[in-house]
């Protein structure tokens, strides 16, 4: 039988990070540009500010670094 390591997880990545390393975690994790991530994030932020940057300070708080 054989055994099947998943070793993708979410995370920060300081080694590619701007500010505290979500949207690198985020891109790394989705297999994506690390561009894409931060430009949605600032989209969402235009959009939804308050939902955004709660959602951001969250995964800053919740998120391990690698």
């Amino acid at each position: 039988m054989k055994t099947v390591i998943n070793d993708r997880r979410l995370f920060r990545d300081p080694s590619r990070a701007i500010i505290s390393g979500v949207c690198a975690g985020l891109a790394k994790y989705f297999d994506v540009n690390p561009l894409w991530v931060r430009v949605a994030a600032v989209a969402s932020m235009a959009m939804l500010p308050f939902a955004t940057a709660l959602a951001y300070v969250l995964a800053i708080l919740l998120l391990r670094y690698k």
